[in-house]
């Protein structure tokens, strides 16, 4: 299981350029996967924090995505379930981090005009509205 944290800042959204696969190369928000034993919130704030510098707090919990990829021999290779936690900056200095590629302060509305993963790509069309009011 994996979670991913929206980050609104000024109308604008946090993307990280994904460093591994699944996505590598492609912008989605910062997240990971949840250790053994880890509570979801402290995922949120330990991945935040790891990819990006930044310290957020934890509001709630948005939506939930699946992730499934297969291989090219059309087999199953990847089946992640990615909740998204809706967060709220506290502090920090945005900083890329060596899971990342780079960081990016992006506007909502222009989200969909980079090379997103599809599970972001999902998440924007479900959330978009809502995203815009934060």
């Amino acid at each position: 299981m994996g979670i991913g944290a929206i980050i609104i800042q000024d109308g604008k959204i946090l993307l990280a350029k994904r460093g591994s696969e699944p996505g590598r190369g492609k912008w989605s928000v910062p997240g990971g996967v949840v250790e053994l034993g880890e509570k979801l919130e402290r995922t949120v704030i330990r991945e935040v924090k790891e990819e990006t510098n930044l310290d957020v707090d934890v509001v709630r919990l948005i939506d939930a995505v699946n992730n499934i990829v297969h291989d090219s021999n059309g087999r199953l290779h990847f089946h992640f379930v990615i909740l998204d936690y809706l967060t709220k900056l506290k502090g920090g200095t945005l900083q890329s981090s060596s899971d990342v590629l780079d960081t990016k302060w992006i506007g909502v509305e222009e989200a969909e005009d980079y090379d997103i993963t599809e599970t972001l790509r999902e998440f924007l069309k479900r959330n978009k509205d809502e995203l815009k009011k934060l």
